[in-house]
């Protein structure tokens, strides 16, 4: 969605105080920022070892 798309829908008034309300928000915190940065870098967490596979019976000969 653009701004102009947002805008409209939302109207002026609701964006401005959109702005202030933000614009009121601490700073986040250096720990904050790393937790934050290590997740969306990686957010599927670690990806697994492959595994060997498991050995199958051989199929039945066909008679």
């Amino acid at each position: 969605m653009t701004r102009e798309e947002r805008l409209a829908i939302l109207g002026p008034a609701v964006v401005a105080h959109i702005h202030e309300r933000v614009a009121e928000a601490p700073e986040p915190t250096d720990e904050l920022v790393e937790n934050l940065r290590r997740i969306m870098t990686n957010p599927a967490g670690e990806i697994p070892a492959p595994r060997p596979a498991e050995t199958a019976r051989p199929a039945a000969k066909a008679a």
